[in-house]
């Protein structure tokens, strides 16, 4: 069933649908295991890295929106259910239990940089067929990285 037209090319609309619900599916994920990553999280610098983490979730969890509801604009129907972002995300499984506060950060630099390496594909992807879900993405990507290097630096 098809209730929104898109002004999109149908071919065009294959490859903007398809960075969108990537993008979707990763930031859901990403949101997810920086929420588990924050409730667990032991360790001397327990505090500013649960702070942080919680950072993390509020921007995944508001670019998730703003990719959704890009991608219902143009005709495509988002699909974020746990389903879909357990098939198709490029985030590793958070282990069970205590995570060790240097964990935690390890697991948060490998978790935003697989983001990142899909995010800037998709970037690439967007360019021509849809400049405005390309520019949706660039900031999406601007945010991830400014977490991405904040957790590094927490590394040195």
């Amino acid at each position: 069933m098809t209730v929104v037209k898109s002004s999109l090319p149908e071919a065009d609309l294959k490859v903007v649908g398809e960075a969108l619900q990537g993008a979707l599916v990763d930031v859901v994920d990403l949101s997810l295991v920086a929420k588990q990553v924050h409730w667990n999280v032991v360790g001397p610098r327990f505090r500013s890295i649960h702070l942080q983490l919680d950072e993390v979730v509020t921007t995944a969890r508001q670019h998730s929106d703003t990719v959704a509801e890009r991608a219902a604009a143009l005709g495509v129907s988002p699909d974020g259910r746990a389903e879909a972002v357990a098939k198709s995300s490029a985030i590793a499984t958070v282990p069970e239990g205590w995570i060790k506060d240097n964990d935690a950060v390890q697991i948060l630099v490998d978790a935003l940089g697989a983001v990142i390496a899909r995010m800037r594909e998709r970037v690439a992807a967007t360019d021509d067929p849809d400049p405005v879900t390309q520019d949706l993405l660039i900031a999406l990507t601007a945010d991830l990285e400014k977490h991405h290097w904040m957790f590094q630096a927490e590394r040195a």
